[in-house]
């Protein structure tokens, strides 16, 4: 077997783990191979977004309707506070032409235009994710892409990478369950799925999970309905969204928050920080803070929502990130892709622009239309001027952290018991058409694939394959 090395020749020691600081991160800038795997992966194709290329947006208003004071000092979330937002709701695998009513993850990315600066909150329709280590996740998206040398998707590819890295299976039975394919945008619920932080008055942090749960109630598909729409309408939830808003027929999400105090990570006895598991809501219920409204469709589709550009690295004072190593990731990777895909000065765009003064040295490069200023002699940092300057008074408050920087793999291989929770949970309905959608989709892989498939499902539960087996052999 050939040795891994970079595009340099250089060999790899590990490519499954990124280089953290202890084993809950965060981590470290000096990992070249992630930071090479991200960079190359948002270069990979133009000009469309590598991953959520298909999507559609709105804007509309964030309310805060309960005081949630004690745990953040941000003003977009104070009691009272209204705040204009635009969202972009997207499939995840799929091409800029792609079908709405496919089977995939649905992107969940808002932008919230608030008076300390843009807060982005990048999420899915789901609370977790198929990985947690994001050296991964370039490899994870050329499974859900094309094949280079056919130019085909590959239910084998996505199969093979899921059995190897069973982390993913239980993001794996919500995508083959009937929540795999939302009737509409409209019609699901929002998750910032990474574990975020929230800092009081008192700079007191706490661990903090976003949920939106839809009005609208939940609505999905099954397969065969789903395949009736896409012969009649690849533009689906496109239609179903801009019609409803047109009509008046305005969506809402409540906004809710779950809470954890910053030292029980170390005490809860599992890692809040990993993407791939959910908190439970007995130990952490859900509080609530407020809902959101869309109620206006974009003028220009390109100008508003093609060119929006999201970011988890924009956040406000009283919101912050944790160590999530996914998180970490996607504030280098998310920023990097838009300076590529839209260009350096993507934020002056108007749909990106925040609505408080930009005090900025980051002049140069293209697209720069004159709206950050440069004073004489006030264009580095520090200087003797009256430029603008740092305020340390913002800083957040200490984390602390492991001290050996090493490729730290999961002491945690627990991939079977939150899947066995969620299987419970579903009725004999739900679980029968878990089974079909899998072997719909793994209809066909290689026996060595199919087999593991089946092994990790029998760990899942023994009713979990026996499903699977039986409906396999219907087809």
């Amino acid at each position: 077997m050939a040795t891994l090395t970079t595009t340099s020749g250089n060999i790899i020691a590990d490519n499954q783990n990124s280089t953290s600081a202890g084993k809950n991160g965060p981590l470290l800038l000096q990992d070249y191979q992630l930071l090479e795997k991200l960079a190359h992966q948002n270069r990979e194709r133009i000009p469309e977004r590598t991953v959520h290329a298909k999507g559609s947006g709105a804007f509309g208003e964030l309310v805060i309707t309960e005081d949630i004071s004690k745990y953040t000092k941000a003003s977009v979330l104070q009691k009272g506070e209204k705040t204009k937002m635009l969202i972009r709701f997207s499939t995840v695998a799929g091409e800029a032409g792609a079908a709405d009513a496919e089977r995939d993850v649905r992107g969940f990315a808002m932008k919230f235009y608030t008076k300390e600066g843009n807060w982005d909150l990048v999420g899915n329709n789901t609370p977790i994710f198929f990985l947690r280590d994001p050296i991964k996740f370039p490899d994870f998206i050329h499974t859900q892409k094309r094949d280079p040398r056919t130019h085909l998707r590959s239910n084998e590819a996505a199969w093979d990478f899921w059995t190897l890295c069973p982390e993913t299976l239980h993001q794996v039975t919500i995508l083959m369950s009937d929540r795999g394919i939302p009737a509409s945008y409209r019609n699901m619920h929002g998750f910032g799925s990474h574990t975020y932080s929230l800092i009081n008055v008192k700079n007191e942090r706490f661990w903090v999970k976003f949920h939106f749960k839809t009005r609208q109630g939940i609505k999905n598909l099954t397969n065969e309905e789903a395949a009736k729409i896409i012969g009649q309408n690849r533009e689906s939830n496109q239609e179903d969204l801009y019609n409803s808003i047109e009509k008046g027929d305005f969506p809402i999400w409540d906004f809710k928050i779950q809470i954890m105090p910053e030292a029980e990570a170390k005490t809860c006895g599992f890692n809040p920080f990993d993407l791939t598991k959910v908190w439970s809501h007995k130990d952490y219920p859900l509080i609530d803070v407020g809902y959101f409204i869309l109620n206006k469709n974009p003028e220009n589709y390109f100008n508003e929502i093609e060119q929006a550009a999201f970011s988890p690295s924009n956040i406000v004072p009283g919101i912050g990130v944790s160590p999530d190593k996914m998180l970490q990731a996607r504030i280098f990777s998310y920023p990097d892709a838009q300076r590529y895909r839209v260009g350096t000065h993507y934020a002056q765009l108007e749909v990106n622009r925040p609505i408080n003064k930009v005090e900025t040295y980051t002049v140069g490069g293209t697209m720069n239309n004159g709206m950050y200023k440069v004073e004489s002699k006030k264009y580095y940092e520090p200087n003797s001027f009256g430029g603008p300057a740092e305020d340390r008074s913002y800083l957040e408050p200490d984390i602390e952290i492991e001290g050996v920087a090493q490729k730290f793999s999961y002491d945690d291989t627990d991939y079977y018991s939150q899947p066995r929770d969620l299987f419970n949970l579903m009725n004999d309905s739900q679980k029968q058409a878990l089974f079909n959608n899998i072997a719909d989709h793994i209809h066909g892989v290689n026996n060595e694939i199919l087999n593991r498939a089946l092994m990790h499902f029998e760990k899942i539960s023994p009713d979990y394959a026996k499903g699977v087996r039986e409906a396999l052999n219907a087809k």
